[in-house]
């Protein structure tokens, strides 16, 4: 996400300019996509997460299940992954599981032609389809790895950038349309982390469904625990429990004697299945 492979100042500028609950089976209509032969059922997670760049330690996680939190965002790949993550491993993961944490699996993939900054991966008109395809055989790999099972959600992280550029706009629709594809061929669901102003603004009101995510994350920094009352589109739009908002940015925060500084997020959306 922005702040975590940006300063919090750049952050900002870029996005001015461009009690929990496990739900089965819902939100499966909401992918454009799913003609697998049988998909396991989905597990939803309602309630506060929180993300942040690098995995914290076991013991962290210990300490911050408190109640406060029931869900973690964690970067399993990408090129443009801004941090290191010494942590995530499937031993990590298989024990934060068991302390009753769900996990959110996010993958940095390949950022707009048009967005302005040296990202290591960008995709082009020419090369969007087939970065597309690899990125998702990636993420699939990494997710699967570390013990993520098929039937998860993986999110893909789109950055800030002008929608209004047509071509910019239709190479990132034709990225993501790839990336879904080798997805669901692998039985894992397809997520989206964007801006409510830009990226996810592009998701949220493209004519063409076909092969877009069926989860829509937005970063909203209005500071409301919300996936409803700022909801900014159509009310039936990512329903059911197919939305996530991020509400709140660089939060330094204690919970169990741990400080850790977190973006908070409001979710109502499947996260991965581990085991």
């Amino acid at each position: 996400m922005a702040g975590h492979r940006q300063s919090r100042k750049r952050r900002y500028i870029t996005w001015a300019v461009a009690g929990a609950a496990v739900v089965t089976g819902a939100g499966i209509a909401a992918q454009a996509s799913m003609a697998a032969t049988t998909w396991p059922a989905q597990k939803t997670f309602t309630g506060r997460a929180f993300d942040t760049c690098t995995a914290p330690s076991l013991s962290a996680m210990k300490a911050w299940h408190t109640g406060f939190y029931g869900a973690a965002a964690v970067y399993v790949g990408g090129k443009n992954r801004g941090c290191a993550q010494p942590n995530l491993t499937a031993s990590w993961v298989k024990s934060v599981d068991s302390l009753g944490w769900k996990l959110i699996p996010l993958y940095v993939g390949a950022q707009p032609p048009c967005r302005s900054g040296a990202d290591p991966e960008k995709l082009t008109a020419s090369t969007a389809a087939s970065l597309g395809a690899k990125d998702a055989a990636d993420a699939v790999a990494k997710a699967s790895a570390l013990g993520m099972k098929a039937g998860s959600a993986v999110y893909l992280d789109m950055e800030a950038y002008d929608i209004t550029n047509k071509s910019c706009n239709d190479a990132v629709l034709t990225y993501v349309r790839a990336f879904d594809k080798g997805l669901h061929a692998k039985t894992y669901r397809a997520g989206y982390y964007g801006f409510s102003s830009s990226s996810a603004k592009a998701i949220a009101t493209a004519k063409d469904r076909t092969d877009l995510p069926g989860n829509l994350w937005y970063a909203l920094w209005d500071k409301q625990n919300t996936t409803t009352a700022d909801w900014p589109w159509g009310s039936t739009q990512f329903t059911p429990h197919s939305r996530a908002h991020q509400y709140l940015v660089n939060s330094k925060e204690s919970h169990g004697g741990v400080t850790l500084t977190v973006d908070r997020d409001a979710w109502d959306a499947p996260v991965a299945l581990v085991g």
